[in-house]
């Protein structure tokens, strides 16, 4: 099996790598490379550089128009009339910090809390999804006591010095945190739907013991429910009942991750719905604001209590008036657009498409997903299912190549990740699966040849 890799390293343009690049793009390298230093970092073999958006669209300096099939921060669509307009006027109209009255930011949190189960009835606005799950580490710690986390092997909750420790998948070379315990993935693909519900709750139970022996206090389970960045496991729904059940039981709390499967990606509203779960804490991020800063943390009132009779927490912008209307704003989009149903719809027909594309290209070991979320994973041979690193890069540029942008996930490096906007279309599938499967023929010639 090949050796993990980074998130930060996939897909990764090379700082120093500017020659024959055209002369505009060089410059902008050159010069983000100065202001920004080494460890900046940037997409694809031929950086992109971008200069407006619309819908399921970037467009280039150059006028080229890239279809988007990755970018899930802005969640409804780039520059979205409906949600630019509303930041332009509460901008224009007042924005300050969050200790002062301010209507607009509760009627956002009330509509927010009314799309969550009624036991998650407060909510703590933030800036950013990384300090939202560190404010949920928080909370955890001072409700169960505990310091250890369980979270799988390849996952990412974002960059704090806290949240970086529990997300394995994440840049830094640093020891691990020994309060850190990782269980592996739901592998659908190597494991099986019917196997890895059981499988995964085993080995949180292992994690769990494993704190037991080396006296380290239990305080929860962090988890995003389509395991994103470990390969992308929607599984069957249900699958994660026991496992939850397995954490509440040793005095731990379940955290949903929502930044990426939430606000109607997966085709429900919430990812974790699918699994018929409530979870203790709902932390959120970027696509919240569709491209406005904006995160928060969803948390029954109980464990929230528990946590203000020891600690305070204040955040100056968390929850400021123009966040609370790009919010609002991303809301009334979804409902007003139609937009869980279309991620379920096109997602149902682009999982099927490409599930026809797997039937022409041995490369193809696995085509998985929902809703808007999908996962086509590369292989050397369907018998071994070795990942295939190597291909899985050459084709995420000939997709740039033809104009279409998708990401890369797994610890291999071998899965690519489709994750557009929720104003994709039946149009903008086609065009994709099209891009891919010519891409796949011209690597296959390629190899042939």
């Amino acid at each position: 099996m090949a050796a993990t890799r980074k998130i930060l390293e996939l897909n990764a343009f090379d700082m120093r790598a500017a020659a024959g690049l055209d002369p505009d793009v060089a410059n902008l390298v050159a010069r983000r490379r100065r202001v920004f230093g080494s460890a900046s970092m940037l997409f694809y073999t031929r950086p992109l550089n971008l200069v407006r958006g619309e819908g399921a669209w970037l467009i280039g300096a150059d006028g080229t128009r890239y279809l988007d099939a990755y970018n899930n921060v802005a969640s409804v669509g780039h520059c979205h009339p409906r949600v630019a307009a509303a930041v332009s006027r509460q901008m224009a109209t007042l924005n300050t910090h969050s200790r002062y009255l301010c209507e607009i930011v509760y009627t956002y949190a009330e509509r927010l809390l009314a799309t969550l189960p009624r036991r998650l009835s407060n909510i703590v606005l933030t800036c950013t999804g990384s300090e939202s799950v560190d404010l949920a580490l928080r909370i955890a710690r001072a409700v169960t006591g505990g310091t250890g986390f369980i979270v799988t092997e390849n996952a990412y909750h974002g960059n704090t010095l806290a949240v970086t420790e529990i997300s394995p998948s994440s840049a830094s070379r640093e020891p691990r945190n020994p309060h850190v315990f990782l269980v592996p993935a739901p592998d659908t693909y190597r494991t099986g739907s019917s196997e890895v519900g059981p499988i995964f709750a085993a080995n949180v139970r292992k994690a769990i013991g494993a704190m037991k022996r080396k006296k380290i206090r239990f305080a929860g389970l962090v988890a995003d429910s389509i395991f994103s960045s470990d390969g992308i496991y929607p599984g069957e729904p249900g699958f994660m009942a026991e496992t939850i059940a397995n954490v509440r039981k040793a005095g731990g709390v379940f955290i949903a991750d929502e930044v990426q499967p939430g606000f109607a990606r997966t085709g429900r509203m919430w990812g974790f719905e699918r699994h018929g779960l409530v979870p203790d804490m709902v932390v959120m991020g970027k696509p919240m604001g569709n491209g406005y800063p904006i995160g928060g943390v969803a948390v029954k009132p109980d464990l929230l209590e528990t946590f203000g009779a020891t600690s305070g927490y204040f955040n100056t912008f968390g929850g400021n008036p123009v966040a609370a209307a790009a919010g609002l704003a991303v809301l009334e989009t979804l409902e007003a657009e139609n937009l869980q149903a279309n991620a379920l719809e096109i997602g149902a027909y682009l999982l099927t498409e490409l599930e026809a594309v797997a039937q022409r290209f041995k490369r193809v070991g696995d085509v998985r997903g929902k809703g808007l979320y999908l996962g086509v994973e590369l292989v050397r041979d369907r018998k071994s299912k070795k990942p295939d690193r190597a291909a899985t890069t050459r084709v995420v540029d000939m997709l740039r190549d033809r104009n279409i942008l998708v990401g890369i996930a797994g610890p291999h490096g071998n899965i690519l990740k489709i994750r557009p906007p929720l104003c994709f279309a039946r149009d903008h599938a086609d065009l994709l699966v099209k891009g891919l499967s010519d891409s796949l023929a011209t690597l296959d010639s390629t190899v042939e040849g």
